[in-house]
């Protein structure tokens, strides 16, 4: 299996995963959520041989062949906004974060003291 060399930054408002992927059509690459938590990368890198000649590999660097990688999202992922795209070998998927609960403000009340009988007499 290959494997696809992916960087993973951390934003202010998203987790965002830019993966090299060269040679791969936006077809040929699934972006998925697993289990609620796993963002799964995967795909299929296929070498482009004529069947019409006869090839004789003198050297073999480049990857072929399925490659995956998972990556465990941290609890505020929004998985229901997370996008993805594909440019020039480098595909790119946000993943955004789901802004934190506003802290509790303690809510104070003006309160008014109304005057008793024995105070209008004094």
């Amino acid at each position: 299996m290959a494997t696809a060399s992916v960087d993973v930054k951390e934003l202010p408002a998203s987790y965002v995963f830019v993966a090299d992927v060269p040679g791969l059509k936006n077809t040929d690459i699934k972006v998925q959520i697993e289990n609620d938590s796993i963002l799964k990368i995967s795909g299929e890198r296929k070498r482009e041989d004529n069947p019409s000649y006869d090839i004789k590999y003198v050297r073999v660097e480049r990857a072929v062949g399925k490659f995956m990688r998972k990556f465990n999202l941290p609890a505020n992922a929004n998985l229901e906004a997370v996008a993805a795209s594909c440019q020039d070998g480098i595909l790119t998927v946000t993943v955004p974060k789901i802004p934190p609960p506003e802290p509790h403000q303690p809510k104070t009340f003006d309160i008014a003291v109304a005057s008793t009988a024995a105070d209008s007499k004094k």
